[in-house]
């Protein structure tokens, strides 16, 4: 149990930071939307629109980094079993 603990640990941080890098590696906050200026064709004005887009940051990786923290903690709780070779 205590393994599978670390493992999964490591498996929840690792899983994070190659989905941060994988989205664009933003170091603000974590948006849902992007946004596009655009150009209106017959006035001439731009304008902003906004496009559904998750982009996740630093507090998405803090967040990931604690789940990860709090199940290496959790793994401290259980005993390692090791077996006893007493041939007394």
């Amino acid at each position: 149990m205590k393994r599978a603990l670390i493992r999964l640990a490591v498996l929840v941080v690792l899983a994070s930071v190659v989905t941060w890098m994988a989205t664009g590696t933003n170091r603000g906050w974590t948006k849902t939307s992007q946004t596009i200026k655009t150009l209106d064709p017959v006035t001439g004005i731009e304008g902003i629109t906004y496009q559904p887009k998750f982009s996740p940051g630093v507090d998405f990786l803090g967040a990931a980094f604690a789940a990860g923290g709090l199940l290496a903690g959790a793994s401290l709780l259980f005993r390692n079993n090791k077996p006893t070779n007493d041939k007394h």
